[in-house]
């Protein structure tokens, strides 16, 4: 006799795991997209800050913050009604850059 087992009654491997999807990672809850005009109105209003401010820190910085005297965040009401727009817009032709900066 062999010492050696035979390898009809030997015991099954174990099942390899299936191996791990990844999408459930990077899944992420479907948003709706912002309607057409308002999606306008961001663009239009994210170019003019670009390019009346001097570039992208200042514009970033004026749109993204809080905005006392329009009453929010610039890029929020300009992106929200054609009023808001106008409103910032003119914030915006009004903006001088600091004299101490340059």
């Amino acid at each position: 006799m062999s010492s050696k087992p035979d390898p009809d009654s030997a015991t099954p491997a174990p099942a390899l795991a299936p191996a791990k999807s990844y999408s459930s990672r990077l899944f992420r809850p479907k948003r709706t997209p912002l309607p057409r005009d308002d999606a306008r109105r961001q663009g239009d209003i994210s170019s003019l800050a670009y390019l009346t401010m001097g570039g992208r820190d200042a514009a970033v910085a004026f749109l993204n913050v809080e905005n006392p005297t329009l009453g929010g965040r610039p890029l929020a009401l300009a992106t929200a009604s054609a009023e808001g727009y106008a409103r910032v817009a003119a914030a915006i032709h009004a903006w001088s850059p600091d004299p101490a900066a340059g």
